[in-house]
């Protein structure tokens, strides 16, 4: 008899942990200069940006994100800062590059220095997550 009891009180621990147990995050991919932007700092910028209605509207094991920043300095010592987000869809594991909403972003800056050419990197990123947010979650 104490068996029973003591795995229905098991049983209720799991249920209840799994139920006030955090979503999945969905997956992030970063393909970026790593002159500009570090893969770290390009998937905390994804992870800071998915809310509770974007997992609900493009649940975690159909959906993945991907971003890319590429650029650098022309002749003329100008920062020159490209950065795209896209959505696409999973396949298992990975993603399917068959982009299913993508955003990009240009900027540039003139006279800037190797760090200021990182911080508008970081910048163009964080403005195409939010663009391509925009487009995903409705207001």
């Amino acid at each position: 008899m104490s068996a029973a009891r003591l795995l229905t009180a098991l049983s209720m621990t799991i249920s209840a942990s799994m139920t006030f147990a955090a979503p999945a995050a969905p997956l992030a991919l970063d393909h970026s200069s790593a002159t500009l932007i570090d893969k770290p700092t390009a998937i905390a910028l994804w992870k800071e940006s998915f809310s509770p209605k974007l997992i609900k509207l493009y649940p975690v094991a159909r959906w993945g994100f991907v971003s890319q920043v590429e650029g650098g300095f022309d002749d003329a010592k100008v920062c020159i800062v490209t950065a795209r987000a896209m959505m696409l869809p999973r396949s298992g594991k990975s993603l399917v590059f068959q982009p299913s909403m993508t955003a990009t972003v240009f900027g540039m800056q003139a006279g800037a220095s190797e760090e200021q050419c990182r911080v508008l990197a970081k910048a163009k990123l964080t403005e195409a997550i939010a663009a391509l947010h925009a487009g995903l979650v409705p207001s």
